[in-house]
């Protein structure tokens, strides 16, 4: 049986739909994850976990990356991610826009993270500074300073 022109064109857009779909499919997948690791960074960001210790920032990267390509990839047409079906379409977008809102409460609790960071390190390194201060026989001009020593009157009867 040979196939006409026709056919074999509705049988390729068929082929080419289905892998569109499972390419959309695989990008949803991605993004779930991807939200739902930014949702628990979140989570223990908001407990008050310094950043540097989130089990989450090397596959959050990772995964980030590979989104970021996939992106980068359907922008300058090298990809392309037709997506026939209304409601595939729709959960890709809502998908899409979850991502975004735990990305940007991501990014919210990152700053705040970071400033807890720095205002730890100026009190540690403020300790540090009248620490040396109290002990150090040096005043601000590098010369010895002039202790105030504290003299009473001794009164023996």
């Amino acid at each position: 049986m040979t196939m006409s022109v026709a056919q074999a064109n509705s049988q390729a857009t068929r082929i080419n739909a289905a892998s569109g779909d499972a390419r959309i499919k695989s990008l949803i997948g991605l993004i779930d994850v991807l939200t739902a690791l930014v949702a628990e960074e979140n989570a223990e960001l908001a407990k008050g976990l310094p950043a540097s210790r989130l089990k989450q920032v090397d596959e959050k990267n990772r995964l980030a990356e590979i989104f970021e390509r996939t992106v980068a990839e359907c922008a300058a047409g090298t990809t392309t991610l037709n997506v026939r079906d209304r409601i595939l379409r729709e959960q890709l977008l809502d998908r899409i826009l979850k991502l975004r809102a735990a990305m940007d409460e991501n990014l919210v609790r990152l700053r705040a993270a970071i400033e807890a960071s720095n205002r730890r390190i100026e009190a540690v390194m403020q300790a540090i500074r009248e620490q040396i201060a109290a002990v150090s026989p040096y005043g601000a001009s590098g010369r010895v300073a002039a202790r105030a020593v504290s003299s009473g009157t001794s009164r023996s009867a």
